[in-house]
């Protein structure tokens, strides 16, 4: 009996054993189809992001089209589209394209892509327009300026090979905005503000068990420099239609009368006026008069009553907004740098020269009421706007952007995984060129 019963407490035992083993084996299998099941959704969250940026691009390319077909600069599609990109619905999950709404904006979400020339381009900038941004010193330009090579080189390398470890300056255009904390004196706080994954969405205000929240007002300190500042910003030097601009600095007399508007007579005196004097601008197009100052008949020689023309010039204010897109007195190359009055912000506005915090909220007003400007010589018809400040603006501003800021996010219905994917893409009539790719993991 003994026997017997020492062999059932031994068998009890076994099943003891064997329960806690079978039951590890399940948690184990059960922990690792969790994270298996995780992991995939994570994947897909991914490809839902991506599902997000490709649709993205694939609109902006065909709205590209479309606008040199009825020969328009600016649109506004797509930077506010709910219909195209919130929360749309695919396989398991949804993708969402979205963007901080500025103060000028309404704050809060905006569903759409934004755009790389409505910032400041950190590679472009001078000393003057980067102490205009706020919490910007004289000695962080000069420090930027450094950085770019534009300044004693080898002061700035005796300075960063002090360091440890050391490193040399690049001493030339920076590659990223976060390449600004390598420069000396810059700190985080100044680049990023609080946010921290340089997006806009700032971290506290996002929520995973949700979509996306973002405060109803944000700041540019919340944002740091780096939520007005790119180093991606450039746009072809062709017309709303993808045609190559008229050169006034070279072109002869009969290229010249292509361009709707310049008569022969015209083309005369603007190759007369060249022959002693250049051409910052086309804004110095309203210098220039006829012949020997006779007005010889010339179609616009009779200057611009609201006093922007000087007497007896023969392009007035009206005719140089006709055609202003048509021109240019640069080469052919792609205009870096240049600012988007149509979408750029009231902070962006007020660095450009000339222009203060009135003439910046004029601006937006503007195109607020009247729609968007058709060419930079549309500023005429902003309250404030002089001869003066239009000349200084007119060779820094477009009215057409071609590089987009995508941000992305997918999500798995089921689970909530998400994902998001950042890209920066030009994207003319040339095609989509990819400049730069990040994943954020949430």
């Amino acid at each position: 009996m003994k026997n017997r019963g020492s062999i059932l407490i031994g068998l009890l035992w076994c099943v003891a054993l064997l329960s806690l083993v079978v039951v590890g084996v399940l948690y184990t299998a059960r922990m690792d189809l969790m994270v298996g099941k995780n992991y995939a959704d994570k994947i897909q969250a991914r490809y839902l992001a991506l599902a997000g940026v490709e649709k993205a691009k694939a609109l902006l390319y065909k709205n590209a089209q479309d606008r040199s077909h009825s020969r328009k600069n600016h649109s506004g599609e797509f930077y506010d589209s709910a219909s195209d990109f919130k929360e749309v619905a695919f396989g398991r999950g949804t993708y969402s394209v979205m963007h901080r709404g500025r103060t000028d904006e309404g704050g809060g979400v905006i569903y759409g892509v934004s755009d790389e020339e409505s910032r400041l381009n950190l590679n472009t900038v001078d000393a003057d327009t980067l102490q205009k941004i706020k919490g910007l010193t004289s000695d962080n330009a000069a420090a930027i300026l450094g950085w770019r090579g534009q300044g004693s080189s080898d002061q700035e390398k005796d300075y960063y090979l002090s360091l440890r470890p050391p490193y040399m300056p690049r001493l030339g255009a920076f590659q990223t905005i976060r390449e600004l904390l390598m420069v000396r004196t810059i700190t985080p706080e100044q680049v990023y503000g609080r946010d921290n994954h340089q997006n806009g969405l700032l971290v506290a205000d996002d929520s995973e068990d949700g979509p996306p929240k973002y405060p109803e007002s944000v700041s540019t300190d919340d944002l740091g420099w780096a939520g007005i500042l790119t180093v991606d910003s450039a746009v072809k030097n062709v017309n709303a239609a993808g045609e190559s601009r008229v050169n006034v600095q070279n072109a002869d007399e009969t290229t010249l009368t292509t361009v709707h508007g310049i008569t022969p007579q015209i083309a005369h005196a603007i190759t007369t006026y060249r022959s002693k004097n250049r051409f910052s601008s086309i804004a110095d197009l309203l210098d220039v008069t006829p012949p020997n100052n006779q007005n010889g008949g010339i179609p616009g020689g009779q200057g611009n009553s609201s006093g922007d023309g000087s007497g007896g010039a023969v392009v007035d204010v009206n005719l140089l907004s006709d055609i202003a897109d048509d021109i240019t007195t640069s080469g052919d190359g792609p205009q870096p740098g240049a600012v988007n009055i149509n979408t750029a912000s009231a902070e962006v506005l007020e660095c450009l020269p000339g222009v203060d915090e009135n003439l910046a909220q004029a601006i937006i007003s503007y195109r607020r009421s009247s729609g968007f400007f058709d060419n930079v010589a549309g500023l005429f018809k902003v309250d404030g706007m002089t001869r003066d400040i239009f000349k200084q603006l007119a060779p820094l501003v477009t009215t057409r952007s071609e590089t987009y800021r995508i941000l992305a996010e997918g999500r798995v219905n089921s689970t909530g995984a998400r994902q998001r994917i950042q890209e920066i893409v030009r994207i003319n009539l040339d095609g989509v060129k990819l400049l730069s790719y990040r994943e954020d993991d949430l």
